[in-house]
């Protein structure tokens, strides 16, 4: 299995804005998580593209805040990554792609971070669609609201076996078993 923590940084954890609410709590298991799983961890980062192709223009336009560098604080993970960790930057919510199916690859996944209701839910539903198992850790996630969050889990809860849903704690025991 390959752990995959999906955004956990400043501007989800700053208040007001994109606040993920529980990110302290999900940043805890996280870190349990990480520590679990020590060199089968992939961390990704979502960084603002200056180009703002699209939609994305009216986007910023209602987040204009968030219209910073790519070395602003905003996109810190809030987490210490090891350097053997790979991080997967990308200016879209989801981070499935090529390089994170690349680094994946023959691995069921186990994912966490935030946000449940944008960034998890657009990274799970695409790993799937290309074939891929994965658990979802839901004490490791937060979202913009509690009742996203639980909105988000329940979509996801639905695609079984192919999503499953699991805590921090049963899944670190079921691996003591493994």
């Amino acid at each position: 299995m390959k752990l995959v923590i999906i955004d956990m940084q400043e501007a989800f954890r700053r208040e007001g804005g994109w606040q993920c609410v529980g990110y302290d709590a999900a940043a805890e298991q996280v870190a349990r998580l990480a520590e679990a799983h020590s060199g089968d961890v992939i961390w990704t980062k979502f960084v603002r593209d200056p180009q703002e192709k699209g939609a994305w223009g009216p986007y910023y336009d209602r987040w204009s805040e968030f219209r910073v560098d790519e070395d602003s604080e905003l996109w810190d993970i809030t987490l210490p990554v090891p350097a053997s960790d790979a991080v997967v930057t990308l200016p879209t919510f989801g981070k499935w792609g090529d390089e994170l199916a690349s680094l994946t690859e023959g691995h069921d996944l186990v994912v966490c971070g935030v946000a449940t209701d944008c960034c998890v839910l657009s990274t799970v539903l695409p790993a799937v669609d290309a074939g891929r198992t994965v658990t979802v850790v839901t004490d490791a996630c937060a979202g913009a609201t509690a009742e996203v969050h639980d909105q988000a889990l329940n979509l996801m809860g639905m695609l079984a076996p192919m999503v499953e849903l699991t805590t921090t704690d049963e899944l670190l025991a079921a691996k003591v078993v493994d």
